[in-house]
């Protein structure tokens, strides 16, 4: 079957060029035209992504991304946001809160499917080699896509995941902010670093008592210490 996409807008144009460049692509694309029916399409639905648009009727994108994540029944599911330019506080809460990604509109259909595409290869898990370690409490399964803290299971996104399996596995060595963006997100010219500093803050809180495995290197970037 062919990858499922749930567009969450309410324009009805925005959706059929969309529509049809997923489709081109390969990708089932299927349409909620506010919040509502967003979180009712995600939970019968379980599309393989969500592009959500942040100005909805009924329910707008943060109170729907937040209500994904609270579900354990789409908490995985990899969501992208579409924000506008101005909105840099919603792009940043967006993340916090749990998007993947973001796309600012006006945007360009092609580059919203590498995003697309992008994005699923990360939440399938796509490594070069399967990671298995543990650093003190925190345990990382690549092959399994689990992570523990203290023998307790931890709830990362398929960004999140891969974030931390990047560090990790390159740990004691420092990432800059662009290397990261680069091999996480897959930008080819990274410019926003405040989208890994974001994830870098949420994933730190996800980890709790491990959270200290993820040193900030100022000015530079980020490293995950070679050992506990």
């Amino acid at each position: 079957m062919k990858p499922r996409i749930l567009v969450v807008d309410d324009e009805a144009d925005t959706f059929e060029v969309l529509a049809f460049k997923l489709r081109e692509a390969g990708f089932d694309p299927i349409q909620a035209a506010d919040g509502r029916a967003a979180l009712a399409k995600a939970r019968s639905e379980r599309p393989a992504l969500i592009v959500l648009d942040l100005m909805l009727p009924e329910l707008d994108g943060l109170d729907v991304c937040r209500l994904l994540r609270r579900d354990p029944s789409t908490a995985s599911i990899p969501i992208i946001m579409l924000t506008a330019k101005a909105a840099e506080t919603d792009r940043i809460v967006g993340l916090e809160i749990g998007a993947d990604d973001y796309v600012t509109k006006p945007f360009s259909p092609r580059e919203l499917v590498l995003r697309v595409k992008k994005l699923l290869a990360r939440a399938r898990g796509a490594v070069d080699q399967p990671l298995q370690v543990r650093l003190g409490d925190l345990e990382i399964d690549s092959g399994r896509h689990s992570v523990t803290v203290g023998g307790n299971p931890v709830r990362l996104t398929a960004t999140e995941f891969k974030l931390l399996e990047v560090l990790v596995k390159r740990r004691g060595r420092v990432q800059s902010r662009d290397r990261l963006l680069a091999d996480v997100w897959g930008y080819e010219n990274p410019i926003d670093t405040r989208t890994i500093d974001t994830h870098m803050r949420r994933l730190r809180e996800r980890l709790g008592p491990a959270a200290h495995l993820l040193e900030t290197v100022r000015g530079v970037g980020y490293r995950c210490i070679a050992t506990a």
